[in-house]
């Protein structure tokens, strides 16, 4: 089947993905399966999508059952799920508005439609500009794309944005030079994903706090990839007293089926005007169906499952960076995770595929690992094992 599959796409798919060599047909909890009926752990589930792993019974059971009933209705009309959803995630964020979307990029487009749409009900249409951080991504679409650092994805499709600004992350005298009275919202990362797991430090958040106090400027957490319990918490930017205006999420909001949302502030909720938005299958009933299972399951014990496993998980990365050199730094929190390698992670990620363990290559240097948040320890410690005959293997290979 490989070759057919492979074959096909060459011929009628788009080639914007550079794809590992495997056709993936099923997933158990932590595991998948490919045609070959082999079995691999997954240590990526989907970027960080799959939650509650694959196959989830009560996820599988609330989908089949949506699906009979109605999958779709236009936002034009009432149904009983969106806003079972947005108090749910109300009570996780403390922002009490949601505007729901389908991706993690469509929502960080809605929040910088929202926060510029703020500053002109507010009589101060000139008020445009946005700070963004050195090493952020947060999506292609071209709102998003504006605001992401890394040349490679901007320069084919410039020019982009007008008034977005990029600051050093973590520098906050950079920071406070940066803002102003013309700066219409801060976006950024807690956690950045792409750019290598990279946490913000506290005082780097605490400059956030301060310059958005001084110039009134709005704050933007992108949380889609390190948000919904990803780190031990139900958002990053709460452990690091953030007080944002606004935060995108999306990738795990629904366990797999698309869906993202925008969470504002009432303030921000009461510029906005019937039309300003809007989304022709954002928070449709399969996708609200979903969600509920997935929020229920974080307030129901999951992210505390996260902090112990995530902990255990911590202890053993740097046990084994102890053990390899080539491994310089370990960052993260929860079970979201890179290692930060002296040289190409390419070789690494070939090596843990080829040893059945899906791990992922990010910035070049970076293994990120993000496993379903319902992996237990004993799952934990059996991909410690791998990552460590893969770290021999590909650490023996470089010295011979």
């Amino acid at each position: 089947m490989t070759e057919h599959v492979r074959e096909l796409e060459s011929k009628f798919v788009v080639q914007t993905y550079r794809r590992t060599p495997i056709v993936l047909v099923r997933g158990e909890g932590v595991r998948v399966f490919d045609d070959q009926g082999r079995e691999y752990l997954d240590l990526l589930a989907g970027i960080g999508v799959g939650a509650l792993g694959h196959g989830h019974p009560g996820l599988a059971a609330a989908i089949a059952d949506q699906s009979r009933q109605m999958i779709h209705c236009s936002n034009l009309y009432f149904h009983p799920l969106q806003g079972q959803v947005a108090e749910r995630l109300a009570k996780l964020s403390g922002l009490p508005r949601a505007f729901f979307c389908n991706s993690g990029a469509e929502a960080v487009e809605a929040c910088l439609k929202f926060a510029r749409r703020y500053w002109y009900t507010n009589g101060d249409a000139k008020r445009t500009e946005i700070i963004a951080m050195e090493g952020d991504f947060h999506g292609r679409t071209y709102g998003a794309l504006s605001v992401t650092w890394d040349d490679h994805y901007r320069a084919p499709f410039a020019p982009l944005l007008p008034n977005v600004r990029f600051v050093p992350v973590n520098k906050p005298e950079a920071l406070r030079a940066a803002v102003s009275t013309s700066t219409a919202a801060i976006i950024l990362e807690p956690i950045q994903g792409e750019g290598g797991v990279r946490p913000l430090t506290q005082d780097f958040a605490d400059a956030v706090n301060e310059v958005c106090a001084r110039t009134g400027a709005l704050l933007i957490a992108d949380e889609v990839q390190c948000g919904l319990g990803r780190t031990g918490f139900p958002f990053y930017h709460q452990k690091l007293g953030l007080k944002p205006d606004l935060v995108s999420v999306g990738k795990a909001l629904a366990g797999g089926v698309p869906m993202g949302a925008a969470l504002v502030s009432e303030q921000v909720a009461g510029a906005l005007s019937f039309g300003d938005h809007g989304s022709t299958f954002g928070g449709n009933l399969l996708a609200c169906r979903a969600a509920v299972v997935c929020l229920d399951a974080l307030s129901g014990g999951v992210i505390d499952h996260v902090k112990k496993v995530g902990a255990h998980f911590e202890r053993q990365l740097r046990a084994l960076a102890a053990r390899y050199p080539s491994i310089v730094e370990v960052r993260g929190a929860g079970l979201m995770w890179g290692l930060e390698l002296n040289d190409d992670a390419t070789a690494v990620h070939e090596a843990a595929t080829r040893h059945g363990l899906l791990v992922n290559r990010t910035a070049g240097k970076v293994i990120r690992l993000l496993p379903p948040l319902t992996i237990t320890e004993a799952e934990l410690d059996r991909a410690i094992g791998l990552l460590d005959t893969v770290f021999s293997e590909v650490f023996a290979e470089a010295t011979t």
